[in-house]
């Protein structure tokens, strides 16, 4: 997402406050797009799990993020709504992988298998 944001913006926009842990470069009108493209259109929900994905990727930025803590983290955030399930229904292209690419961050190893699929 990052070569999609610098090829966008080309350069450095400024923070916007509703997504305080966005990574840098990270825009909602690029969130807009990245979902139009995979024929997403964002509700509040889809932008709750965006702040949630943004703000585990900032807390975790010093270490390697590992595929399966994302996935359980995510489950347990959003427990009351269904959990992953609940996720799935969001981004069925993956919560941790589109909902990555939607978001920002890289998605970590093993998120998304070109000869499968999505999986994370």
């Amino acid at each position: 997402m990052s070569s999609l944001i610098e090829e966008i913006t080309g350069g450095e926009p400024s923070r916007d406050l509703r997504f305080p842990y966005a990574p840098a470069g990270w825009t909602p009108a690029l969130a807009i797009e990245a979902a139009r493209q995979d024929g997403l259109e964002m509700s509040e929900e889809h932008w709750e799990a965006v702040r949630a994905l943004q703000e585990y990727f900032a807390r975790h930025e010093a270490v390697a993020v590992n595929l399966r803590e994302v996935h359980d983290a995510l489950d347990e955030k959003f427990h009351r709504q269904g959990g992953i399930k609940h996720l799935y229904r969001l981004f069925p292209g993956g919560p941790v992988a589109q909902g990555c690419r939607i978001a920002g961050p890289k998605a970590p190893a093993g998120a998304v298998d070109k000869g499968f699929g999505s999986v994370g």
